[in-house]
């Protein structure tokens, strides 16, 4: 809720509990000063409307935050995300939530993949959803045309592949990259592969099957993100 007042503008309604409103009087106050309609409600209400076990007492109704591709490609990010086929919410917002905390300048859910606005996706990305400008909706081929003309090198994450995350003769991860993730359950299909300038699996040095998807992605962007700050700007 914090995340969502910081932006103007936002935020059109909130819903608040008695308790809630006594935990957070600042920002009921804070979203009635920015013309957003405060309704206080009871508990049971809330968690329907919530569709939680435990919601915190406060529930707003925001206007949609995507941006078009072509924003993101006006000032090319050093680092962005492409998601590819991921259904499942929760990975989908922890990826979003993970790009933001490694710097990312973008990410692009494509056609094929959950909603950004999907309510578990929301509440996994903890507030990134505000933070990062993301893309809703592309065709998987013209994000990845276009990120490429933009500079950046596309890189597929995927486990069956032979080349190992920052392994000698590995990608060079201070490149302005693009990292193209997949479906948790059957990951990239070879049409998509061959999409990516190369494809990259994180090492696994124990006897687990694989990592979870978002798990993988927070370990290859911050690959990245360490190699650009090393290497500073350009």
């Amino acid at each position: 809720m914090r995340e969502a007042l910081r932006t103007e503008g936002v935020l059109s309604e909130l819903f608040v509990t008695g308790e809630g409103r006594a935990r957070h009087p600042e920002l009921a106050e804070l979203a009635a000063g920015q013309g957003a309609a405060v309704h206080e409600i009871g508990g049971e209400l809330m968690a329907e409307l919530a569709q939680t076990i435990t919601p915190q007492g406060l529930l707003g109704v925001c206007g949609f935050v995507d941006v078009p591709l072509a924003s993101v490609l006006a000032s090319p990010p050093r680092l962005a995300v492409v998601l590819a086929n991921v259904r499942d919410p929760g990975n989908a917002g922890t990826v979003l939530r993970t790009a933001d905390a490694a710097g990312a300048g973008g990410v692009i859910f494509t056609a094929a993949s959950v909603d950004p606005y999907n309510s578990k996706c929301v509440r996994a990305s903890a507030g990134s959803l505000f933070h990062v400008p993301v893309v809703a909706g592309p065709d998987l081929a013209d994000a990845l045309a276009g990120l490429r003309s933009a500079g950046l090198q596309v890189l597929a994450a995927d486990g069956s592949a032979t080349r190992l995350l920052e392994a000698p003769g590995g990608p060079d991860l201070a490149r302005p990259t693009a990292w193209l993730f997949g479906n948790e359950a059957w990951g990239l299909p070879d049409s998509l592969l061959a999409l990516a300038d190369d494809v990259i699996a994180v090492p696994i040095y124990g006897q687990a099957g694989s990592l979870n998807l978002a798990a993988a992605a927070a370990v290859c962007l911050y690959a990245s993100a360490r190699q650009q700050r090393a290497t500073g700007p350009g």
